[in-house]
């Protein structure tokens, strides 16, 4: 085993003084659970998005099933055809299928890994869907335009899952605040955390309204005063009654104050996070010039981790793991190989992402390595992965 520390996917993501802060405020007596605390943390990110709104969730899986909700709730979808990017994360899709879309899943683009235009195309001229989400992967950019062009064409609603991506850039638009609706992850491995949290951004204020009900339960006391009392006109419901009234099958997702707390914390340090990201990627890049390195249309890149295709990934995995240096398959691979998928779909022709599922890997990138801790990764990466 190796004498030197080891390089995790994520480290310290949370600060010794931040979690010191944290106690304090705690100590203080504050209140715990969801108030004045989340609604500044979703003010202060909806601002650093460049979004109207913002809602704060206790996952980003919670965040991509609230938007994918809000939208069927909203009656805003001609149909419950949708389509989701081939190489993904299973709640980017499951929550499709637990809300009963025909889902079709769409081959990855060769060089970002993303929404493959192509193929995209051919789904939505075939038989064209209401909705479309697609992934960031690894914090990279497809062409943003021709997606929206795209969706536009056949009136689709676009949402964008960016857990992998905060703080990555198109055109000088932030992911995620591009389509209708975007998602992001603030889980310990992620560019920030709130422990576990996730948030979903919005330009659409009747959206964002229906989300705040459907995060709590489907009731009204979180909605903008006018709405909450036309609901109750609406409806006959009275002050009293209006306290455990549910307007639309909701359920909880909400998160903590605690968690928002940590959250307003993290935001401080997000703009330098994303470029120690965005340097160590480009010293991957130049570390590994025999291997295939992501691209696409991003212009700021903020790197959730360095993906590649190699031969021998166990071999590869099992070398550098010795070295107390971690690594993961690159995400889902072809999310329509895995087990869930395969017990109620047919496997469709998706030969991009069955590259990435037969020969992908990612490598750590996170705001605490630096120069050397990169150049060791690549090193003993580069000892024994052969690219492919």
């Amino acid at each position: 085993m190796s004498a030197l520390r080891p390089i995790r996917l994520a480290e310290e993501t949370i600060a010794q003084d931040e979690l010191e802060a944290l106690s304090e405020w705690m100590l203080a007596g504050n209140r715990l659970t969801k108030a004045e605390q989340t609604l500044a943390f979703e003010e202060e990110f909806a601002t650093w998005m460049g979004s109207r709104h913002a809602v704060y969730v206790n996952s980003g899986s919670s965040a991509n099933l609230l938007m994918i909700a809000a939208l069927k709730e909203a009656g805003r979808l001609r149909n419950n055809k949708a389509i989701a990017a081939g190489v993904s994360w299973v709640t980017t899709v499951s929550p499709l299928l637990q809300l009963g879309f025909d889902v079709r899943l769409c081959d990855c683009d060769p060089n970002s890994l993303g929404i493959d235009l192509n193929h995209l195309e051919d789904l939505c001229r075939t038989d064209p869907p209401s909705l479309l989400i697609l992934v960031h992967v690894l914090g990279h950019s497809g062409d943003m335009d021709a997606i929206r062009d795209i969706c536009q064409r056949y009136d689709i609603e676009l949402l964008e899952d960016s857990c992998e991506a905060l703080g990555s850039t198109y055109k000088g638009r932030k992911l995620g605040s591009i389509g209708t609706a975007g998602s992001f992850s603030f889980y310990y491995g992620h560019h920030i955390s709130t422990i576990e949290g996730g948030m979903v951004v919005t330009d659409d204020s009747d959206l964002h309204q229906l989300m705040l009900s459907l995060r709590s339960h489907g009731w009204s006391r979180d909605l903008r005063p006018d709405l909450r009392k036309s609901l109750a006109d609406e409806n006959g419901i009275d002050e009293f009654k209006n306290l455990y009234t549910f307007y639309h099958a909701g359920y909880n997702l909400r998160s903590t104050d605690l968690q928002a707390f940590l959250g307003r914390s993290q935001l401080k340090k997000l703009d330098h996070i994303v470029e120690r990201r965005r340097i160590n990627f480009e010293l991957y890049r130049k570390a590994l010039p025999d291997f295939f390195c992501q691209s696409g249309d991003t212009e700021v890149l903020s790197s959730f981790a360095y993906g590649t295709f190699i031969e021998n990934r166990l071999e590869t995995y099992k070398h550098i793991n010795a070295l107390d240096i971690e690594c993961r398959p690159l995400i889902c691979g072809n999310i329509a190989r895995h087990p869930f998928w395969l017990r109620d779909h047919s496997q469709p022709a998706l030969p991009n992402a069955d590259k990435v599922h037969d020969y992908g890997i990612y490598l750590p990138n996170h705001h605490n390595l630096n120069e050397a801790d990169i150049a060791r990764v690549a090193e003993a990466f580069a000892a024994v992965a052969r690219p492919c």
